[in-house]
């Protein structure tokens, strides 16, 4: 537990909270901080309760269908043009866009990275992330980058929105506080928190820890929504009810602050003399969430054969081609393994998607060594991958009965595109560069006789 004093610290001055979050997917929510601050029958009275600006945040075109017409109704301190002002650019080196190729010399292949190292130097969030690989066309929205990020300093008076795509945050080491235009999210590893395209936010540290580390996908294109469930039907999966979204909150803070923007692969930079966290009360279906990943019901094979890993898919992002996504968030959480006659792991196996992994805590069922939490791997379009020697002889050889994976979860941020590796990624010092010696073993066993060998 934080010290009194290390709360009051994160806290800050003039900022307001009321607890709790409202649980479901896609809702249309009202909160407001103050009583009598969120209008009643109309959106834009002519005065606003409290002295505050009504303003609206779309997330869709007007015109969109009303099942994907995002917009939210937030009731602000100032309005956001206040918010802005003469940008200059700034830069973020590590931080790359799509369309990207990076200038290195490394040859295509299956790759797997170490954890990142804890930052030598005081950090932030936004200057903790290193992006991985990038796919797609931000300027077309289409496509993702995988980032992975280490810090270890709180954004104070700086704060962010990002114009290129929403972010999908994946702690692994050292919960954090999301703190957003619509409210608060307090995010520990295990748990995930979406920020819409364009939200202001900043990041904070929860706890103690020498670093805070995890991943993020960012989504260019269509917003993540629940996949179909099809067949399964109305339950499993993950459970709209288990999506928290925060409760209004603001930060009533007139000291000097930083506003800065990526926008189309650049970053820009603003001063102003106040906190942009001001929306006293909203009303909408745009707005941050998180996710608790051990409430994902898992559902697989409860009789022979492994199941497509898309039966594990959390959120989707569709691309308008039927059936095929731009961006898939997979997991790999705690579960029972009962398929008789069957090798259990994920079968060895080509794709047309490209899959970027990481380990969140405990063990990968496909890969006995080498993948740790914190670690990454590659593995793109129609590039050959499985479970590694080991994995293939235990499973190969182990008695069927039931297994319970537990303290396990892995995750995959998989697309329709192949992921270009930037120089970063190339070049890192955890890239291990035997990993392809992981299925060095799996010899020929063919002998041309019939039976099983």
């Amino acid at each position: 537990m934080l010290e009194k004093a290390e709360k009051q610290r994160r806290a800050g001055s003039g900022q307001q909270r009321a607890a709790g979050y409202m649980p479901g997917f896609g809702n249309d929510f009202e909160t407001e901080s103050l009583p009598g601050a969120l209008p009643q029958g109309q959106n834009s009275p002519q005065k606003c309760n409290y002295g505050l600006y009504a303003e609206q945040l779309s997330g869709s075109p007007f015109t969109a269908p009303r099942g994907t017409n995002e917009r939210s109704w937030l009731y602000r301190i100032r309005p956001s043009v206040r918010h802005t002002g003469r940008f200059r650019r700034v830069d973020y080196p590590h931080w790359k866009t799509a369309p990207h190729v990076g200038e290195h010399s490394l040859a295509l292949g299956q790759l797997r990275w170490s954890p990142l190292p804890a930052p030598s130097e005081a950090l932030d969030f936004l200057q903790g992330i290193r992006t991985m690989t990038t796919a797609g066309d931000a300027l077309t929205q289409a496509g993702m980058a995988a980032h992975a990020y280490a810090f270890n300093a709180d954004m104070v008076d700086d704060y962010f929105f990002n114009a290129d795509g929403e972010l999908l945050i994946v702690p692994e080491t050292g919960a954090i506080q999301v703190f957003t235009e619509l409210g608060r999210m307090d995010v520990e590893p295990s748990e995930i928190c979406l920020i819409p395209r364009g939200m202001m936010f900043k990041v904070t540290r929860l706890g103690e820890e020498k670093v805070w580390r995890g991943y993020i996908c960012e989504n260019y294109g269509a917003k993540f929504t629940l996949p179909d469930r099809g067949p399964i039907g109305a339950n499993c999966l993950a459970n709209p009810r288990d999506f928290k979204t925060p409760v209004a909150a603001y930060e009533d803070k007139e000291t000097p602050c930083r506003v800065q923007v990526k926008w189309c692969g650049s970053f820009h930079m603003v001063e102003i003399g106040h906190s942009p966290l001001d929306v006293v009360a909203w009303h909408g279906n745009y707005a941050p969430y998180k996710y608790d990943l051990k409430t994902f019901s898992p559902v697989g094979a409860i009789l022979f054969d492994h199941p497509d890993p898309s039966i594990f898919t959390v959120l989707t992002a569709p691309s308008g081609e039927e059936g095929t996504a731009d961006v898939d968030f997979v997991i790999f959480p705690p579960r029972w393994l009962v398929a008789e006659h069957t090798f259990r792991p994920p079968w060895y196996h080509r794709n047309i998607m490209s899959e970027f992994m990481g380990l969140i805590y405990g063990r990968y069922d496909a890969k006995e060594e080498g993948f740790v939490p914190g670690g990454m791997s590659l593995h793109n379009m129609m590039l050959a991958h499985g479970p590694d020697f080991s994995g293939f002889e235990k499973a190969s050889n182990g008695e069927l009965k039931p297994v319970k994976l537990d303290n396990t979860m892995a995750f995959m941020f998989e697309t329709r595109f192949p992921q270009q590796l930037t120089t970063f990624a190339a070049e890192l010092d955890t890239l291990q560069d035997d990993y392809m010696d992981c299925w060095s073993g799996l010899e020929r066993k063919f002998d041309g006789t019939p039976g099983i060998k």
